[in-house]
């Protein structure tokens, strides 16, 4: 009875947990804002938009992630949502972003994602060129101090191994 009882009871533990670990994955408030266009380029307008706040609700929403700020929304032509809109800036870097809407009435805060990709126009900006730190490198764009450096370190490192040789033999320093 009791071999039997251990794996049926960790059984039983890791299915309850596992239930535990889904009821917030079903029940929690998030990804209720709608957000149209879903892809939008620098300088586009987006409309926000969201049911999560009940017939009439008023929220106030978040775009701040995009730099866009905050934004009111308030019923619109179907009394049920709450829509709101904004421009995306025109300096927004390409990237997904969480816009948020949190209801006047119950304080519920609801999600929505918003894709900003480069505009057709504009061409995409890569970093090119090496990295300005200050230390240098190996491969530097100066290959005679680069060859210096290393015959300083080999020169170094023979007259140390030189040295504690001599340490060794009992000669003296």
């Amino acid at each position: 009875m009791r071999r039997t009882a251990r794996p049926l009871t960790g059984t039983a533990l890791a299915v309850a947990a596992a239930a535990l670990a889904a009821v917030p994955a079903y029940g929690a408030p998030g990804g209720d804002v709608e957000v149209e266009p879903s892809s939008a380029v620098p300088g586009g307008q987006v409309t926000v938009r969201t049911a999560a706040c009940g017939d009439g609700g008023t929220a106030t929403g978040d775009a701040g992630a995009v730099g866009a700020g905050s934004l009111s929304l308030a019923p619109g032509p179907h009394e049920q949502d709450a829509t709101g809109r904004f421009r995306v800036p025109p300096s927004a870097q390409q990237g997904t972003y969480e816009i948020t809407a949190t209801c006047a009435g119950s304080g519920r805060r609801v999600t929505g994602d918003l894709v900003v990709t480069p505009a057709s126009g504009r061409p995409e900006v890569r970093p090119r060129g090496s990295v300005k730190t200050g230390v240098g490198g190996a491969l530097g764009p100066d290959p005679v101090q680069t060859a210096a450096g290393v015959t300083a370190l080999a020169v170094a490192a023979a007259g140390g191994t030189w040295l504690l040789h001599r340490r060794a033999r009992g000669d003296g320093i």
